[in-house]
C-alpha cells in the first residue's frame, strides 16, 4: 500500500511538473488576439474568397527544456469536411528561432524550415476562407517544440503525416486561436 501510494505521488508530481512547463510555453500574434477576429488581408485569395493570403506574425516563448526545432501548424476545425482543414504546416523551424514576421510564408522562412503541404493542396499559408453564411470559424495556430532537428519528412508528405511525426516527436506545444467569418 506505501509503494502505491508512493508510485500516486510521484506520477502526480510529475504531471504537476509537465503542466508548469506547458503553462510556460506560449503563443502569440500581433495581428490578432486569442480568440479574436483575423484581419481580411490574412484570409485565402480563392475559393472565392479575396483575401491577401498574408500569414500572420507569430512569436512563442517558454520552450521546454532540450528543444532541437520547431513546427508550426494552422489547422480549422470547423471545416465542413468531417475532418478540419489544414492551412498551415511549417516544421524544421531551428531552435534559435522564436518568431516569424507577417507574410513569413514563401518568402521570410527561417533557413532550413520547410513548408510543408496544406488542404488547399499546395505548400505554403493558406488563410481562412469559410464558407458565407457558414458561421465564424476557429483557426487555431500551434508551435510544437520537438526533440529532433530535422523531422524526417518530405515536403509532399500530406499533413496528417506530418501531424504523426509532430506527436512523435512532441516536448510540447502551445497555441492562439483567430476567428473568420464570411457572411452572406
Amino acid at each position: 500500500m506505501r509503494n502505491l501510494a508512493f508510485t500516486a505521488i510521484i506520477a502526480a508530481s510529475l504531471a504537476m511538473t509537465e503542466g508548469a512547463m506547458a503553462a510556460d510555453f506560449t503563443l502569440s500574434s500581433p495581428d490578432f488576439s486569442n480568440n479574436g477576429p483575423m484581419k481580411a488581408e490574412q484570409s485565402f485569395g480563392g475559393f472565392g474568397c479575396s483575401g491577401v493570403n498574408i500569414s500572420p506574425a507569430l512569436s512563442w516563448s517558454g520552450a521546454p527544456e532540450g528543444t532541437k526545432s520547431f513546427a508550426i501548424t494552422a489547422y480549422d476545425p470547423d471545416a465542413p469536411t468531417g475532418s478540419g482543414w489544414w492551412h498551415w504546416v511549417v516544421y524544421d523551424i531551428p531552435a534559435s528561432v522564436n518568431s516569424l514576421p507577417a507574410g513569413a510564408s514563401k518568402s521570410k522562412m527561417p533557413a532550413g524550415a520547410v513548408e510543408g503541404a496544406t488542404d488547399f493542396g499546395a505548400a505554403g499559408y493558406g488563410g481562412p476562407c469559410p464558407p458565407e453564411g457558414h458561421g465564424p470559424h476557429r483557426y487555431i495556430f500551434t508551435v510544437h517544440a520537438l526533440k529532433v532537428d530535422k523531422l524526417g519528412v518530405p515536403p509532399t508528405a500530406p499533413a496528417a503525416q506530418v501531424g504523426f511525426n509532430l506527436w512523435a516527436n512532441s516536448l510540447g506545444k502551445a497555441s492562439t486561436t483567430g476567428t473568420f467569418e464570411r457572411k452572406k
